[in-house]
């Protein structure tokens, strides 16, 4: 799989030759090529709790749509495949409906927290949970509140990471608590024991009344 193959298409390429990237870009995408996921990618996909998926709607336009659920709910099931469970939503199926047409996808994965991006292609594959239940029960969520609806399986085409460029770091309230609980446990251990000097402050000007 090679990602700039697919997405140096002949009007990307001449853009770059315009506007002098061309060349590096060419060797770009020599050194580009893989046989799958390495261990990077799949602990990262691992460790997030959404992405972004796009699709091609049959009057041409894209379609963005955000995907979220505990960490780890888009699954790696294999160096190339990735999978979850499509969880009932508004009944739109705009995403479905397009992957029916069209089943070439996108897939976009931003953490703020460390400025950190992967974008994706990939070919996909809606599937009834009733034809595959081994499948289900891999992809199925303990301890999570949904109600499943289809299986979508990822076909990795090509990956590739962006920079951190003009990424704003923000932290989702569990990494805040993360990084402040020694803070946290400061305050509260200096909180008690302020508590127990006016108790017994009180205590002696009691005493003494």
């Amino acid at each position: 799989m090679n990602y700039p193959e697919i997405a140096f298409t002949k009007e990307v390429k001449t853009l770059q030759e315009k506007f002098g990237s061309r060349a590096a870009y060419a060797r770009m995408v020599h050194s580009r090529t893989t046989d799958g996921l390495s261990e990077g990618e799949i602990d990262f996909i691992m460790g997030q709790d959404h992405f972004y998926l796009s699709t091609i709607s049959e009057s041409g336009y894209p379609y963005i749509q955000f995907r979220g659920g505990p960490k780890g709910f888009l699954k790696v099931i294999d160096q190339t495949t990735l999978g979850f469970i499509d969880f009932e939503g508004n009944k739109q199926y705009i995403s479905t409906g397009n992957i029916k047409t069209n089943n070439k996808a996108a897939l976009f994965f931003l953490d703020q927290a460390s400025q950190t991006r992967l974008k994706m292609f990939a070919e996909v594959e809606v599937v009834s949970l009733a034809d595959r239940p081994s499948l289900f029960e891999k992809l199925s969520l303990a301890d999570y509140q949904y109600k499943p609806k289809f299986i979508m399986l990822f076909k990795v085409q090509g990956y590739d990471w962006n920079c951190p460029q003009h990424i704003t770091p923000r932290y989702t309230q569990e990494e805040i608590q993360a990084a402040f609980k020694g803070h946290l446990e400061e305050s509260e251990r200096l909180k008690e024991a302020n508590e127990r000097l006016s108790r017994e402050i009180a205590k002696l000007k009691a005493s003494n009344g």
